[in-house]
């Protein structure tokens, strides 16, 4: 059976980092033909053969052992080594297994509910691009069904081999290039919940010279998004830097590649942003993001070539390839996720760091601190120096992915209406242009933004809002959402 059966029989399909779904749809039979069909379009690429070695790591989600087991079972059905890299990090297994020429594969939900769970694939030299995922879609796999029992679990699972360290590698990539006092004195408060790199995450700062103080370590898996900051996480950082002993704090998602950074206020810095200070401070000639990114980074004037995409990485990826392909460097994407990747090598001072192009979520975060330096450690003072343009994210869960299609579509059919009909251009003048990169994508004569996409991971509305201060996005994101819920007559207030 084709992969793409698979998907539509079993409903885990790709979405915009790999293949996600509800934990119950992902049985190990499902695991098992996905990374079987993973394995099957890198042999028709020429990039790997049976005999040679696969890496493979996972987050903290109660469902990842499982996953994983079903994995490593296909790998050595299929004549190949598995290497397990333990529970780490997506970029500390991207930046082993890139080096080695492996191909890899992630068993994470990001920041997805814990019901919820997903296997990013990558090929040896980098991410699996949309190109990929059709070929992979294309894969006829069997099966064998004596593996699996009526409920698709294997019969006799296998434990996971034992871990080899990816993580010391990790943490030398950074202390060579910024330096092992790059940080000293700083004081920086690591918020650990349930990311898979929370501890990694306090050694890595410690290393280049700052002391850490973790908090929030949780046993149960919080589902932290850091595009659309939860309230909880949003109080709980104010109330720890209302302390006064940290310079900043930091987080990530749960697999640990995308970041979360908020100043010595406790105030979390939008993705995008950070994505602009680590450009900036890295001296980007290329910059790929986004569409839904802040367009502070047109304004700022350091990026000679400055690509939109479509949200994902994968995007991101392709547009940073043809940036370098016509001679750019360096090279950087980001998204407003946080997720920051590096398609050349970057130079500073005499250090070189080698290329990653996959999301990273450290890269960014000690960039806006050594960055910072020069403004007193004060992360607030060093995004002050960029133009002043707000963005915000919010969602409306439980709307589902078809109803999210069909209520754009009627949109796009008449932008103008439709944003009169949601209460946009009494509040922000007429529609100046329309962009459907992406979702819908409207800008006002008021020089407001407002961007609607579904998600391509969950059942659920992503909004985007762009204006010129903080107060005037947080109010019409909430006007937005509010007559979005209203339009698509969904009685929700999640």
């Amino acid at each position: 059976m084709r992969i793409d059966q698979w998907m539509e029989r079993s409903g885990v399909a790709f979405g915009t980092s790999g293949a996600r779904g509800l934990v119950a749809a992902m049985t190990d039979e499902v695991c098992f033909a996905y990374t079987t069909g993973f394995l099957s379009y890198l042999e028709s690429c020429g990039d790997t053969a049976p005999g040679a070695s696969v890496a493979l790591a996972g987050d903290l989600r109660p469902s990842t052992p499982r996953i994983l087991r079903a994995c490593v079972a296909a790998i050595r059905h299929r004549g190949y080594v598995p290497v397990f890299c333990g529970y780490v990090p997506t970029p500390a297994l991207c930046v082993h297994a890139f080096a080695a020429g492996m191909p890899s594969l992630m068993v994470t939900g990001s920041h997805i509910p814990a019901d919820r769970n997903g296997i990013k694939f990558n090929r040896p030299q980098g991410e699996f691009l949309k190109t990929d995922e059709a070929g992979m879609r294309a894969q006829d796999v069997e099966v064998p069904a004596d593996l699996f029992d009526e409920n698709g679990a294997l019969q006799s699972p296998a434990d996971l081999p034992d871990p080899v360290d990816v993580t010391t590698g990790f943490i030398r990539r950074y202390q060579d290039f910024f330096g092992t006092d790059a940080l000293k004195g700083l004081r920086l408060g690591i918020y650990q919940h349930s990311a898979v790199g929370r501890d990694v995450l306090v050694d890595l700062v410690q290393a280049l010279g700052a002391t850490a103080t973790p908090f929030g370590r949780s046993t149960d898996f919080v589902p932290v998004d850091t595009e659309a900051v939860r309230p909880d996480d949003i109080a709980l950082a104010r109330e720890r830097a209302a302390q006064g002993d940290l310079d900043a704090i930091l987080t990530t998602d749960g697999d640990s590649d995308r970041p979360l950074l908020a100043d010595r206020k406790g105030h979390w810095l939008r993705g995008d942003v950070l994505g602009i200070l680590a450009a900036r401070f890295l001296q980007a000639q290329s910059v790929a993001t986004p569409v839904s990114s802040n367009t502070a980074l047109e304004k700022a004037g350091f990026a000679a070539d400055i690509r939109r995409t479509k949200i994902g990485s994968p995007f991101v990826v392709a547009a940073m390839a043809d940036a370098v392909q016509k001679g750019a460097q360096p090279v950087v994407g980001y998204e407003a996720n946080g997720g920051f990747l590096l398609a050349t090598k970057v130079e500073n001072a005499g250090r070189h760091l080698s290329a990653l192009p996959t999301r990273d979520s450290v890269l960014p975060m000690i960039a806006a601190l050594v960055a910072a330096r020069a403004f007193g450690n004060d992360l607030a003072a060093l995004t002050a120096t960029l133009p002043e343009r707000f963005t915000g994210s919010d969602r409306i869960v439980g709307m589902p992915t078809a109803q999210s299609a069909a209520l754009l579509d009627r949109m796009r059919q008449d932008p103008g209406t439709a944003a009169s009909s949601l209460g946009l251009i009494s509040e922000c003048g007429a529609v100046t242009g329309v962009d459907e990169t992406d979702g819908l994508r409207m800008s006002f004569a008021s020089d407001d933004i407002v961007h609607f996409r579904p998600s391509g991971n969950a059942p659920e509305m992503r909004i985007y809002v762009e204006t010129d201060t903080s107060e005037r996005t947080d109010a019409l994101l909430a006007l937005a959402r509010a007559a979005l819920i209203r339009e698509s007559g969904m009685h929700t207030h999640a």
